[in-house]
């Protein structure tokens, strides 16, 4: 605990923090996040120095205390209110549909929030390409269990995902044995080679940003855009080539299932913020039909 370096930030805002850090949470049993029954946030997260842990409370003044070890505790800190929101402007969205609005509603206390980084949302938004959540989830558990770092600081069972460096070692056969085909591993280890330089998307943002992440062979528009949306906070990255997007937009604002291009069709009235816009639809509860065709669970280490 003596290394621990602390932050105290008022947000000038309401925030529900467990809901504005959920998207960096890849399932309940992902090892790089813990939320406690009062609502502190734990993370584990890869730094440029180091791995860093961070924790989050807010007290009973609606303060946010921060608390954070190892070598990049006071990067984190210093980034704490990107990573709350603070950013994240959502001036000029008007809801056109009564479903968005009601999820706007249904959002008081979230914003978008930004990871600052792009390593680790990218390393989890490879592996959930083309497979179902439940497959992507097991596979980043195994990478961050087996190839990752403890967690700094004074909690148990918290993981750190591996660092490029980290993951560049992994062997052949362990790919296999974690779950990952080769498609997905020969991006990632592509990604692992240029790693610093596509943290530049972070100050680049929107399309050129997402333009520099596609430079990685097998990263294309519905990765690019689940990076985006994490690791800066992109209000208008939509996550074209989804397996069930299309058809819950479609539902919910068409009324009728439709493709990618009939989806950006119907959200093009949410030019700029056409990614807020689906997270409103989220909180409105608009989801795909229950017993609509579903992708198959596939384990890549029985093959």
């Amino acid at each position: 605990m003596s290394d621990a370096l602390t932050r105290t930030w008022s947000p000038p805002y309401p925030l529900d923090l467990p809901r504005v850090l959920a998207p960096l949470r890849r399932g309940s049993g992902d090892p790089t996040t813990r939320v406690e029954p009062a609502g502190a946030v734990w993370w584990g997260t890869t730094t440029p120095v180091g791995p860093t842990t961070l924790r989050v409370r807010k007290n009973s003044a609606g303060e946010v205390e921060a608390t954070a070890w190892g070598r990049g505790a006071q990067l984190v800190l210093d980034d704490l209110p990107g990573l709350l929101g603070a950013a994240d402007d959502a001036s000029g969205f008007v809801a056109v549909h009564e479903v968005v609005e009601r999820g706007r509603r249904a959002s008081h206390g979230v914003r978008l929030c930004a990871s600052g980084r792009v390593w680790d949302v990218l390393v989890a938004a490879v592996l959930e390409q083309k497979v179902t959540n439940r497959e992507a989830w097991r596979s980043w558990r195994e990478l961050c269990l087996r190839f990752g770092s403890p967690a700094p600081g004074p909690v148990e069972k918290l993981w750190v995902a591996p660092d490029p460096v980290q993951l560049r070692g992994i062997r052949d056969w362990e790919w296999h044995r974690a779950g990952i085909d080769g498609a997905r591993r020969r991006t990632l280890l592509a990604a692992a080679s240029v790693a610093s330089r596509l943290e530049r998307a972070v100050e680049l943002r929107g399309v050129e940003g997402r333009e520099l992440l596609q430079k990685v062979p097998g990263i294309g528009p519905w990765t690019a855009a689940e990076i985006a949306q994490r690791a800066w906070g992109d209000p208008d990255a939509v996550s074209i080539g989804d397996y069930h997007l299309p058809t819950i937009v479609g539902l919910a604002l068409a009324g009728r299932p439709l493709d990618d291009e009939g989806m950006l069709e119907a959200l093009a009235p949410y030019a700029g913020h056409r990614h807020r816009a689906v997270r409103y639809l989220a909180a409105a509860g608009a989801t795909r039909p229950r017993h609509g065709p579903r992708m198959p669970v596939r384990d890549y280490r029985a093959m």
